[in-house]
This record gives structure tokens, C-alpha cells and sequence, in this order.
């Protein structure tokens, strides 16, 4: 016998069966074809083929009355504890494909600044899966590392691996409003050479400790900055945190810092000079295999979460 004819025929025997559960319990024919949507003649065909092919009767067909036979007793109960068994294991299945363990790996400033305070939103939508963050600041192998996505700060391309670029950045020096009023920054970046800069030595990969500083004083050919007065940090955020500090101004980054600029905890002293960032916001993940459930659903969530800031940022612009 063919694959095919032995699937037609187990699936033929599974619709039988499960027509005979239903009769077992409503002991009608007719109230049985109500609840499968179906003729009481098509029930009453499905049982007399199920008896034909087992041997053995399972009703007693009374007057306007049904009555299990011994044997339909003993295969009732063995098919009711059967499907209650599939369904457990159906129900297990999906459930199962987005809940589990999943580890996601990030730049430290990334984690802190935008996905911490945002990941309540996929705890809620996703409460079977247990997230993992790691933060660091190294590119992690795949293939050794247990780690499902990792968000990035960088240019790209990914050799050997799959990406979505989540979104682009901006940045603008930031500082507190004392520090700038202290030394008569707002609208007057020639005064930066007399205040300390903060530097994330570990901007991106092979970054010099002053790159960002660099790359913005000469995309507004700004010269004459001192780095001679200046501390460095490997995290964007604790530069930022240090400017919040009256420490001195750190190049902050638009979508980590908005927060903070919108609370009036931060300002940005020369806001027209904001400069479009070499560099974006990635999520990383294997190529070698497809994204499981949990890993595209928090794939799909970053996006969401990635596009709804940018609309935002449009929106403030105007």
C-alpha cells in the first residue's frame, strides 16, 4: 500500500473515531451529527464502517435510543484518554514554540539607554519565553556562543551571519544646562576648548578613544578642540551619565539620549549641529539555520519597537 492510500486511510480511521467518541457521549445520532455538522445517515455510515473494519459492534441500536456495547465501553475510555493525550500534546507544541530560553546579547549602552526600558513590552506580549541579556563589547561567535541575536552598534555588512538594521543614528554633544551656562556653551561651540570632553573609547570596533569627538568636530569643521582635558569611559552611557554629572560634555547619541533630553537632564547646547552617525543599529543572528519561533518574535518585536522611535523622532522634528 502507498504513502498515500496508508494517510487517506489513517485519516479516514481518526474522523471515524473521533465520530464515534462523539456519539459514545451524546448517545444520539442525531444530536452527534448537530454537533459535527453533519447528516445523522453520515454518522450512522461512519460507525457501521468503524465496527466493519474492528470486528466487533459497538452499539446496541435500541428504539430511538443508543447503548454501548461492552466493547465500545472499553474503546471509549481508551479513545477519550487518547485524545485528551493528542490535545495535552497539540496544545504543548504550540506553546512551546514561543516559550523557552532565549539570550540576547548587546552593547552595554544599547541595553541600558533603549531595549531595558522597552523590554517590559515583549515580557508581556511573549510571558513564556526567559529572556537572557548579556551586554559586552566584543562581536560574539555564533557558532561557540550560546547567543540567539545580538544588537549591534556598527557599519556592516556581517560576513557569515544574517542582520536587520534596526535603525540610523544622529549625534550632538550633550551636556548639563549648569555646565553649559558655566562655560557660555549654548550657541557657541568655539568655548569647547575650554571644557573637558568625554570620550567612549570603544565607540565601535578598533575605535580611536576620541573617534566620535573627531568625526563630529569635522563634519561642522570645528577646530581648535583640547584632548588634553578629557576622560574616557568603554560605555556611551557613562560618558553621558558623567555630562548629566557637570563633568563636561560626552557625544551623545540621539535615540539612547532622548530621554534624557526631553527631561531637561541633558541639553544639547549647539542642536544644530547634529551629525548623521557612521554607524547604525543592528540585530545579528546565525545564517546557518532558521530563526526558531522565539527568535523571529523578538526579531519582529525589535523592528516594531525600532520603527515606532523613528516615526517618533519625525514627528518631534517637525
Amino acid at each position: 500500500m502507498n504513502q498515500g492510500r496508508q494517510a487517506q486511510l489513517g485519516a479516514s480511521q481518526l474522523a471515524n473515531l473521533n465520530t464515534f467518541v462523539n456519539a459514545a457521549q451524546h448517545l444520539s445520532f442525531t444530536q452527534t451529527a448537530q454537533a459535527l455538522y453533519l447528516t445523522p445517515s453520515a454518522v450512522s455510515h461512519r460507525i457501521g464502517k468503524l465496527e466493519q473494519e474492528l470486528g466487533f459492534k459497538l452499539f446496541h441500536r435500541l428504539h430511538k435510543q443508543l447503548k454501548l456495547t461492552e466493547e465500545g465501553t472499553r474503546l471509549f475510555r481508551s479513545c477519550t484518554l487518547l485524545f485528551s493525550q493528542l490535545d495535552e500534546e497539540l496544545n504543548e507544541i504550540r506553546t512551546n514554540e514561543l516559550s523557552g530560553r532565549l539570550t540576547i546579547y548587546a552593547r552595554p549602552s544599547i541595553t541600558q539607554c533603549w531595549l531595558v526600558p522597552r523590554i517590559h513590552d515583549f515580557h508581556q506580549a511573549y510571558p513564556a519565553i526567559q529572556l537572557d541579556i548579556i551586554t559586552g563589547n566584543e562581536d560574539v561567535n555564533f557558532r561557540t556562543q550560546f547567543i540567539d541575536v545580538a544588537l549591534y552598534y556598527a557599519s556592516g555588512p556581517f560576513p557569515g551571519l544574517a542582520s536587520i538594521e534596526l535603525m540610523s543614528e544622529e549625534v550632538t554633544p550633550v551636556c548639563s544646562l549648569d555646565y553649559a551656562e558655566r562655560f557660555d556653551l549654548i550657541g557657541k561651540p568655539h568655548n569647547l576648548s575650554q571644557c573637558t570632553l568625554l570620550h567612549d573609547c570603544k565607540a565601535w570596533p578598533q575605535a580611536a578613544f576620541n573617534a566620535e569627538w573627531l568625526e563630529w568636530a569635522k563634519y561642522h569643521q570645528i577646530t581648535g578642540i583640547d584632548n588634553s582635558r578629557s576622560l574616557s569611559f568603554d560605555r556611551s552611557d557613562l560618558a553621558v551619565i558623567a555630562a548629566m554629572n557637570n563633568t563636561g560634555l560626552a557625544i551623545g547619541r540621539k535615540r539612547l539620549v532622548d530621554k534624557r533630553l526631553r527631561s531637561g537632564e541633558l541639553i544639547a547646547p549647539f542642536a544644530s549641529l547634529s551629525t548623521p552617525a557612521s554607524y547604525q543599529y543592528h540585530a545579528v543572528y546565525s545564517a546557518d539555520v532558521e530563526p526558531n519561533p522565539r527568535v523571529q518574535a523578538f526579531l519582529n518585536w525589535l523592528k516594531l519597537q525600532a520603527d515606532e522611535g523613528t516615526v517618533a523622532n519625525r514627528c518631534d522634528s517637525l
